[in-house]
């Protein structure tokens, strides 16, 4: 069967999708398939002119590259009028049988809707939040660990120094894991997220601990979705709103809202580090390369093999292809485990 392949990627940007970008457009040719890039996420199916074909010299030395060579946004066709149908229309205008759609739980959210209306999906899994069920790998997140580990790393020295307490807010939205895996990769001395709330009591007892043990410095990684009831009045200020009714975290600033109060309440030196996008940014590391690259070429297997509404995802250490709906079910959260595990080094 003929099948020209759409390749699309949505939401936030992360390190690791042009390796997946390549290695389905790569398997594709070697099946003897075309294929078209989607420019800008699903913007590119509900406007004109935004849906190209893609040759093997477009993906030539991409491997490397952050970002995305087809751009993304934050579009949700289910918020339009007719928006899926529309979306269908436009691909199948462009002579686009299957879709390939590259994203989190809202990228795969609207994937789902398109194969359940007959269209041919099979997703890839994308987010550096790492937040999606029955998957143990997400493009993005490796790289985004590793940048809140060196940042800690630099941070150590800089902290030490001024006998300041450090505070680092990182992405994440509504769990923990980019928090949780680049505090313990970098040595934070506590680690705030989402899934185990803490009050400003206990993180000023933390610190007042600490100092009177001799230690006269302090890291302190807090995700940027935590809800502490002392800072609700400082975090109620910027509820902007995307297309899938996220609030945007990066403007509501519970980083410096947290530093504020310690600084406040102990009398401590504070700082604050937010991050930011810059764990969104530069080039993939090794591993998130390598499993963007086996899940890519999956995807590519699956579609060529008439399968649709399925998700190539890394499960105990393998390839396994599991329901679309099945990954946007339900948030994957950080387990107690690795929280108890973190406290021992506080």
């Amino acid at each position: 069967m003929f099948v020209r392949i759409g390749i699309l990627t949505g939401g936030g940007d992360a390190p690791g999708l042009n390796a997946a970008i390549r290695a389905v457009a790569r398997r594709a040719f070697q099946l003897g398939h075309q294929v078209s890039g989607v420019k800008n996420g699903w913007a590119g199916c509900l406007e004109e002119g935004l849906i190209d074909e893609l040759t093997p010299a477009d993906v030539r030395g991409i491997l490397p590259m952050g970002g995305t060579i087809l751009g993304t946004s934050r579009t949700n066709p289910a918020k339009e009028k007719d928006g899926i149908d529309r979306v269908i229309k436009t691909l199948r205008h462009h002579g686009v049988n299957a879709l390939v759609p590259i994203g989190g739980d809202d990228t795969l959210g609207v994937a789902a809707r398109l194969h359940e209306a007959g269209f041919a999906t099979v997703g890839v899994p994308k987010t550096i939040d790492n937040d999606l069920a029955a998957t143990e790998f997400c493009i993005g997140f490796d790289t985004a660990v590793g940048v809140v580990t060196e940042a800690l790393d630099r941070l150590h020295t800089t902290a030490s120094a001024h006998h300041r307490v450090m505070v680092v807010e990182v992405m994440g939205r509504d769990t923990g894991w980019v928090a949780m895996m680049g505090g313990l990769g970098g040595g934070a001395d506590m680690i705030i997220i989402p899934e185990f709330p803490v009050s400003l009591q206990e993180v000023v007892e933390h610190l007042h601990r600490r100092r009177g043990e001799g230690r006269d410095f302090s890291i302190i990684v807090v995700a940027e979705g935590i809800r502490m009831p002392e800072l609700s009045r400082d975090q109620a200020g910027e509820q902007k709103t995307d297309a899938f009714g996220h609030v945007q975290l990066a403007k509501v600033g519970v980083g410096e809202a947290l530093s504020q109060h310690i600084e406040s309440a102990t009398g401590f030196e504070t700082r604050v580090t937010v991050l930011g996008h810059l764990q969104r940014g530069g080039s993939p590391s090794s591993v998130d390369r390598i499993w963007a690259t086996r899940l890519g070429a999956a995807a590519a297997d699956l579609l060529a093999e008439g399968k649709s509404g399925v998700i190539p995802v890394r499960r105990d250490g393998e390839v396994a292809v599991v329901p679309l709906r099945e990954v946007v079910a339900e948030q994957r959260r950080v387990p107690a485990e690795l929280y108890e595990l973190a406290r021992v080094f506080s």
